[in-house]
């Protein structure tokens, strides 16, 4: 049997991978990497898809129902002959040959994720055990983004990947908190039984261009406020903290961890912390000096502080992030303005 572990260290498959296309073992024909992205019209999917693209032994197909993606994030690579894109929801079976999947599909905000609760519940468990049978089929590699929100509101800090927890299963956002877990679940019970490559990243705030502009995370709302010239609204108390990781340097980690030989979970995130105060007023000080800061009631269930322990990132993927946020904002300001149509005025 698999030697059990708290939190998936060194554990062993019970049975041996399912072999991938005999393609992969021809002599005398070298076939491309065929690789699946759900999800891959999204902010961090499309940015992935840009990375993937790079390498001309890669074939890339993305999968995504543009519940919150757009086809415009992926415009560049539309006709290309190695890019294939197919209206997709993971909820429902696909049938395709791929040596590698990314399953980042799921609304990860919580605007979207709200929404359609049920909706999320589906994409993270049904869309998982789809997308978990897909690999198993074909013998390919799985990766699943999974999410610092599987921590919930956490009583250690910061959060390395034995902590199992403080989650309220019952709450307005357990939908996405809760599903991403039983997804880490699945994904580990398919490894063990069935003895699938399986890959989990948890990955903890991102930011940079193409995120939607009015999602309501809070980086971008701050940067849509400070542009359109209106207050910057911080929800009390205000000094709850977050970590934020430029998308460049999440998709490196993201390569890197699919890459490697390591099961994961492996947190991947910035381990600069800062209040939502210090953030509103980095974002004032670079964009518009002029707005002002307005404290506004808080949503249920929002936790405390969040700060990625990446120990593991470093010693098993040689990852760590490069990008610092007073760098990386005007980066997103600049994708911002562009949306918006409000040029910057010098």
């Amino acid at each position: 049997m698999a030697t059990n572990s708290s939190n998936g260290d060194h554990q062993k498959a019970t049975k041996q991978p399912p072999l991938p296309s005999p393609l992969r073992f021809s002599k005398f024909f070298q076939s491309n990497m065929r690789i699946l992205v759900t999800g891959g019209a999204g902010f961090i999917g499309s940015h992935l898809v840009d990375r993937l693209m790079e390498n001309e032994k890669n074939e890339v197909i993305v999968a995504d129902n543009f519940f919150t993606g757009s086809k415009d994030n992926l415009k560049k690579w539309i006709g290309h002959p190695r890019f294939e894109l197919i209206r997709h929801d993971v909820t429902e079976q696909l049938l395709i040959e791929v040596d590698q999947i990314y399953h980042l599909a799921c609304p990860a905000s919580p605007i979207f994720y709200k929404y359609n609760p049920v909706k999320t519940i589906k994409t993270n468990v049904i869309g998982t055990l789809n997308m978990l049978g897909l690999a198993k089929r074909v013998g390919a590699r799985i990766l699943l983004t999974s999410t610092s929100e599987v921590y919930g509101d956490p009583l250690v800090h910061p959060q390395p990947e034995s902590y199992w927890g403080n989650v309220n299963p019952i709450g307005v956002r357990s939908c996405y908190d809760e599903g991403k877990r039983v997804a880490e679940t699945l994904m580990f019970d398919y490894h063990r039984q069935h003895g699938i490559e399986i890959r989990i990243a948890r990955i903890f705030n991102t930011y940079g261009p193409r995120m939607n502009i009015d999602d309501g995370r809070v980086v971008s709302n701050f940067i849509a406020q400070a542009i359109r010239g209106e207050p910057l609204t911080v929800q009390v108390p205000g000094t709850q903290t977050r970590s934020f990781c430029y998308v460049s340097d999440m998709v490196d980690g993201l390569i890197r961890l699919m890459e490697g030989e390591n099961t994961g979970p492996i947190n991947i995130g910035n381990p600069g912390e800062f209040t939502m105060i210090e953030l509103a007023e980095n974002v004032k000080e670079l964009i518009n000096p002029g707005v002002e800061i307005k404290m506004v009631e808080n949503t249920p269930d929002d936790p405390r502080q969040r700060k990625p322990d990446i120990t593991k990132a470093k010693e098993l993927l040689g990852w760590e992030p490069k990008v610092k946020l007073r760098d990386g904002l005007p980066l997103m300001e600049e994708d911002f303005r562009l949306r918006l149509g409000v040029p910057k005025n010098n």
